[in-house]
């Protein structure tokens, strides 16, 4: 509720802020080359930090079958010889 309090102070600042800022031309602003290979460039590291989260995970799922964690090792669950499933 700090917003609605701060309102009625606030709006003559943001209507001085209308009043003096101009907003450019449509034909001046445009994305660019520039542009298209930051997006590029943050989508490569979202997919490498993804692919190293995934690592990560794997090593820690392997360390707590193995024990390293203070609980006893686990074995992974054996497939059924025929290949059906009694889950469901």
């Amino acid at each position: 509720m700090l917003l609605a309090e701060l309102t009625p102070f606030l709006a003559p600042v943001l209507d001085l802020v209308r009043l003096v800022d101009e907003a450019p031309e449509p034909e001046d602003v445009k994305a660019g080359w520039g542009a298209l290979a930051i997006f590029f460039g943050l989508a490569a590291a979202v997919a490498l930090l993804g692919w190293s989260l995934f690592r990560q995970l794997r090593k820690v799922d392997s360390a707590e079958k193995a024990g390293v964690y203070g609980s006893a090792p686990t074995e992974a669950e054996p497939e059924p010889a025929n290949g059906d499933d009694d889950r469901g």
